[in-house]
């Protein structure tokens, strides 16, 4: 039994992380076509702001909780900006958001090393998460476990605002025809804005997740950007149950080939198990249906 658990629980731990991080994509990579290359930056964002926090404050527990709403905003706000200021005038030209956000991302990468060093710097985790859960002679630790529930409560409210909220139903709208929103009065720029600051809000989310699973450091978001975007086009874009679905698949598969195998081993797998179901379904496992005529 506990030969089967660790592998799981190792995965279910990475699909988490990866899930987290590809939700913010999900959205704007589907409904705007933006490749956003320094979503990673963002991830990075967040995790220095748990640093900065627990750096200031005298309590690193509350500097840790306080990160989450923190990190959550700033990431956000630096989302929307770039979007505001360059992005949006790059709409219907992907390559070319590519080759922009790419240079942000070296930019901040940069910023980075400048204002905190290039050395890989270590948040403290807090107290409340120390140890963990006993099963057998298996310990299944708690800062997993609380990301595992970080990541069903965000899903859990995304769903609730896609399916019920009004912006859930423009933004499904826009998804479906953009064009056809426009003429029946919906703020598709508004929409566009509000989509890339969650978007950018949640990596920040994720940022401060990570700092519960190792030190952090310029490159952090290098590190996942490549399999978050995976999880993104073999879920289908803008599709939320199928981003769930794909980095699920992902992480299980990457935890279960590297136990057996190398890293290297798992991301080969992990590759052409995604070209394997791209050439079967192009679209993704899930593809929103559309009202436009070509």
């Amino acid at each position: 039994m506990e030969s089967i658990l660790a592998p799981v629980f190792t995965g279910l731990s990475v699909s988490a992380v990866l899930l987290l991080i590809a939700l913010g994509l999900t959205f704007t990579f589907g409904q705007m076509n933006v490749i956003n290359m320094a979503h990673g930056e963002l991830i990075m964002a967040g995790a220095y702001t748990t640093y900065l926090l627990q750096s200031t404050l005298p309590s690193p527990d509350v500097a840790y909780l306080l990160a989450l709403p923190v990190a959550f905003v700033l990431a956000g706000a630096l989302g929307l900006g770039l979007e505001r200021t360059l992005i949006r005038r790059l709409y219907g030209r992907p390559l070319d958001t590519l080759l922009a956000t790419w240079g942000i991302s070296l930019l901040l990468q940069q910023f980075a090393r400048d204002v905190f060093g290039a050395a890989n710097v270590q948040a403290q985790r807090p107290s409340f998460l120390d140890g963990g859960l006993e099963v057998g002679s298996l310990t299944l630790p708690w800062s997993r476990i609380a990301i595992l529930g970080l990541v069903v409560a965000t899903v859990a409210v995304l769903s609730v605002t896609i399916a019920r909220l009004p912006y859930g139903r423009r933004m499904r709208a826009v998804l479906q025809n953009r064009q056809l929103a426009e003429v029946t009065g919906v703020r598709t720029d508004r929409v566009d804005g509000i989509t890339f600051f969650m978007g950018s809000a949640l990596a920040g989310t994720a940022g401060v997740a990570l700092t519960l699973l190792g030190p952090i450091g310029p490159s952090l978001g290098t590190f996942y950007i490549v399999d978050a975007f995976l999880v993104v086009i073999a879920g289908g874009l803008g599709h939320l149950r199928g981003a769930v679905i794909a980095a699920l698949g992902i992480g299980m598969l990457n935890a279960v080939i590297e136990q057996t195998t190398q890293a290297s081993v798992a991301k080969a797998a992990v590759f052409a198990a995604v070209i394997a179901l791209l050439q079967v379904r192009p679209q993704g496992l899930f593809s929103h249906r559309s009202r436009a005529l070509v």
